[in-house]
């Protein structure tokens, strides 16, 4: 083939993938709505037209003209002569194409069709504390990923297939061990802060904080942390999500409740972090396949990073109560920053996700994977949900819900069909302290110095020197390795949240 020839099959290909990104912004866009405020009866229609669109960018990804560019791109003389990025959005078509070529058209739209309507139907069933109204569409989502796990084949777990969508790379022998390795240390730090003396007052975080309120100082805290208005927009929503359309367009959700400020504020923080992730990858990429995080567990990383290290930290708040007390002068007018501070930090189990502390968070997780795990594994059925729900939560966390709606229903992930997703949430916990401890200290030795003064550009700037700029042209272990010098490492983690607690409880031994 000529240079010339060359140059045009490869132009070809990019247009091809800017038309398939086209179909994933609009689907994006209409998976927003169907979220944040669309009438309930139009509902059913807008989940056929999401299986449509799905559908068509989905036979797209499998066509003959797919297959025919990536004959041509993957060979060995030609990948030689493409720059990093091309080379780069031809392995994950590459990926992608193994990937879907296996699932038919007709049963992928199906999928999609049934997991539109499962979230409608999890968001009811949760208001209404109806387990056995929501189950039959978890059993067919169920079924149906078990039925796709045998088409995409797996070496050694059937749930290793449904991990490495979310984190490349990721199997249940590794999280097993990384988990096994954070439980062995959390689980004893946890018994010594329950047994501490020192227990901060809580109380003043249960009353009323007005929702207007609450939504001006969400709004005015995204923008402290550099949140792009121009770019994006916070939105209500039952349960908060990001959805980063392109990094022009990077939409977030919270939710607000009446007798609890914290909830929203951290909702907020913690999707900013995804914005902003999302809001700064090059330009370059805008309009690839690269054009997005790279996983979801670095994707993860940024949030919580942003939500807890930067968010929960003593110094963020000893520059942002002052404007928090003015917000809420009857609330918080008589309550000084450390008490403030200690209460947002308490950790105790209970049986809300979202809402749990960062040393019990992951506990919660590693109650999911295990579920999860049962499950695709043949081990469980979807019936035995509920019960097998309350003996984990006895086991980790020694508390047992006495609803649905608290228990195995309050989260949206299952109804999407997001299988393999939360372990995301610890992986990314343990990137962030990594990151924290093997770069961001090193490189930015007065990074609390400029928390407490509220200078939190330089912090977003480095983050997107190391991660947001790359989107998905680094891999999470070439970030991680990038970053670090080393691979995931979960004594990272154990020791911030030593330190964190062990200063906060004034714990003497853990």
């Amino acid at each position: 083939m000529s240079l010339q020839e060359h140059d045009e099959q490869l132009q070809s290909f990019k247009q091809y993938i800017r038309k398939l990104k086209a179909y994933h912004e609009a689907i994006g866009l209409i998976y927003w709505d169907m979220r944040t405020g669309a009438p309930r009866k139009g509902l059913e229609s807008r989940a056929e037209a999401v299986g449509e669109l799905s559908a068509e960018s989905f036979r797209m990804s499998v066509s003959e003209q797919m297959s025919n560019y990536l004959n041509y791109l993957t060979q060995p003389e030609v990948m030689e002569k493409l720059d990093a990025v091309e080379r780069r959005m031809v392995q994950e078509c590459k990926r992608d194409y193994d990937f879907s070529k296996k699932i038919p058209a007709d049963k992928y739209q199906a999928y999609v069709v049934l997991t539109s309507q499962a979230e409608a139907a999890w968001e009811d069933a949760k208001g209404k504390n109806d387990w056995a109204g929501f189950a039959p569409y978890l059993e067919k989502i169920v079924a149906t990923n078990k039925e796709f796990i045998e088409l995409w084949g797996y070496e050694r777990n059937p749930y290793d297939t449904l991990l490495d969508m979310y984190e490349p790379g990721m199997t249940v022998a590794k999280l097993d061990e990384v988990f096994g390795a954070l439980r062995e240390k959390v689980v004893p730090l946890l018994a010594a802060v329950s047994q501490s003396p020192n227990q901060p007052e809580r109380g003043f975080l249960d009353q009323p904080f007005g929702k207007e309120q609450q939504r001006a100082f969400s709004m005015f805290i995204l923008n402290e942390l550099g949140f792009n208005f121009e770019a994006g927009r916070l939105d209500e929503t039952v349960h908060p999500f990001a959805t980063g359309l392109n990094p022009g367009d990077v939409r977030i959700t919270t939710r607000f409740l009446p007798d609890d400020v914290a909830s929203a504020l951290f909702s907020t923080i913690h999707e900013c972090g995804h914005a902003m992730y999302e809001q700064n990858i090059s330009d370059t990429l805008v309009g690839t396949n690269l054009c997005t995080g790279t996983s979801m567990g670095i994707h993860e990383s940024q949030s919580r990073f942003w939500e807890n290290v930067v968010g929960r930290s003593e110094q963020f708040w000893k520059q942002y109560y002052p404007k928090l007390q003015e917000t809420f002068p009857e609330q918080l007018g008589n309550v000084d920053v450390d008490s403030f501070y200690r209460a947002i930090n308490h950790s105790e189990p209970s049986l809300i996700r979202t809402e749990s502390d960062e040393l019990t968070y992951n506990l919660h997780i590693m109650i999911r994977y295990e579920l999860e795990k049962a499950l695709y594994n043949g081990q469980i059925e979807v019936a035995d949900l509920p019960d097998a729900w309350n003996t984990k939560y006895k086991e980790y966390l020694g508390v047992v819900a006495d609803n649905y709606s608290e228990g195995i229903l309050q989260d949206v992930h299952w109804s999407g069909g997001m299988f393999g997703y939360f372990p995301s949430y610890a992986l990314g916990n343990m990137y962030a302290a990594q990151m924290l401890y093997a770069c961001i200290l090193k490189e930015l030795p007065n990074f609390y110095e400029l928390i407490e003064a509220g200078n939190l550009a330089p912090i977003k700037e480095l983050l997107t020197k190391h991660v947001y700029q790359y989107g998905k042209q680094l891999t999470p272990n070439d970030i991680i390795q990038q970053m670090t010098g080393e691979e995931l490492n979960p004594e990272y983690l154990v020791r911030y949240l030593t330190e964190k607690y062990t200063r906060l409880y004034d714990l003497q031994t853990v």
